[in-house]
């Protein structure tokens, strides 16, 4: 079995809610709407999330690639 690409995975998990932990102890909770072949992610009715708290609601956003730590679907 071939190990599955990143692109891919982010491919399938258009439309889905995920959780994109960042540097810092920041993390996005959102709707994936898109992303790049740099991993820069278009995030949907998003929540930025520091320090385990909610400190703000997005309806849209873009997460720089760099930045990511990981994604979770």
């Amino acid at each position: 079995r071939m190990p599955v690409k990143p692109l891919s995975a982010l491919n399938k998990a258009i439309s889905s809610r995920v959780i994109v932990e960042l540097r810092a102890g920041r993390e996005f909770r959102g709707t994936l709407d898109g992303y790049d072949m740099h991993m820069n992610l278009v995030l949907k009715d998003a929540e930025e999330i520091v320090d385990g708290e909610v400190v703000s609601k997005i309806s849209s956003t873009i997460v720089r690639g760099d930045n990511v730590i990981y994604i979770s679907p």
